[in-house]
């Protein structure tokens, strides 16, 4: 019988999917790729696959989970199955060089970032960036991991050849203008089916690692979630910005079906995409106020496609 077959690392992340599966009825079956193997003579089964491989696996002990997904998802994409967030989702969600070089070709506006490998050339890179503030993050990254900002290049001298500096699992480390909103948020667009869903306000007034999936809020001391009240994360109602229109085509072109783009506006009216997570979660506070459920809506997609594979 064909199925749903959902690929993932996280067990905390599916169980709102799962919760919605099952109260449609549909059948389906988890993947947690954190180990495994590929045999590539073998026919994959029949149904639609959903990649929700996130990029932070190795902060839970998966450092190879993403390598393995791309392999599984080459595997399923060469026997011609049905794979949503495939082998190009993946390589933009690891890889933010990626997503920026994706979303300038686009025309989207990104903060002007330089890349580097080294201590030497984050700094020469924070040179040639030329701007004060700026921050760093990680190439590989989520949950704001390596996000932090820098009002010197002396201070970031001093974090990059001090105790504190942590490297990008990568080895890649970004240097990124910082964008100064004229109110402490930013708005995650949330994308199901490669169409735009609903828009998330999140205040960013405590700090840059944010994550809107409730099991940050219970059990991740990475993302100060459950530190706050529920109106950190909440739903615009209403939301319209042209660049919508931008985001699904760059979805479309990028063959990403599901997804959640932070963007940021800055003081002049300039609004930039900084961020694309292919393995997208939801905030139930938030969406309980506003009466839109994101795994719901997921759940229903993924419904629709097995059934038209059936027909």
């Amino acid at each position: 019988m064909a199925k749903i077959y959902v690929l993932h690392e996280n067990n905390e992340w599916t169980d709102h999917l799962v919760k919605r599966l099952d109260e449609l009825a549909l059948p389906y079956e988890l993947w947690h790729l954190d180990e495994g193997m590929i045999d590539l003579e073998a026919t994959p089964p029949e149904g639609v696959f959903y990649n929700r491989m996130s990029a932070s696996s190795h902060t839970r002990g998966h450092r190879y989970a993403p390598e393995l997904t791309e392999g599984v998802l080459a595997w399923l994409e060469a026997n011609n199955r049905t794979v949503f967030n495939g082998t190009r989702a993946i390589r933009l969600e690891v890889s933010k060089v990626n997503q920026y070089t994706a979303l300038r070709r686009e025309g989207i506006r990104v903060p002007k970032t330089i890349a580097a490998v080294g201590k030497e050339q984050i700094m020469n890179a924070a040179e040639t960036l030329g701007m004060t503030p700026f921050i760093t993050k990680h190439n590989r990254a989520g949950k704001g991991l390596g996000v932090q900002l820098f009002h010197s290049i002396e201070a970031l001298r001093e974090y990059v050849y001090g105790p504190q500096f942590e490297d990008s699992v990568d080895g890649i480390t970004l240097i990124q203008q910082y964008i100064e909103a004229p109110q402490p948020f930013i708005t995650r667009c949330e994308f199901i089916g490669g169409k735009f869903v609903y828009a998330l306000r999140v205040d960013t007034s405590e700090g840059f690692e944010l994550c809107p999936a409730d099991a940050c809020s219970i059990e991740d001391q990475f993302c100060p979630v459950g530190e706050t009240p529920p109106a950190k994360f909440e739903i615009v109602e209403g939301f319209t910005h042209p660049m919508i229109a931008q985001l699904e085509t760059f979805l479309a072109t990028n063959d990403i079906a599901v997804a959640g783009i932070e963007i940021i506006e800055d003081r002049d009216g300039n609004v930039y995409a900084y961020d694309v997570n292919t393995n997208t979660n939801y905030n139930s506070d938030a969406e309980a106020k506003a009466g839109t459920y994101g795994m719901l809506e997921l759940a229903t997609f993924l419904g629709d496609a097995l059934h038209a594979k059936a027909k």
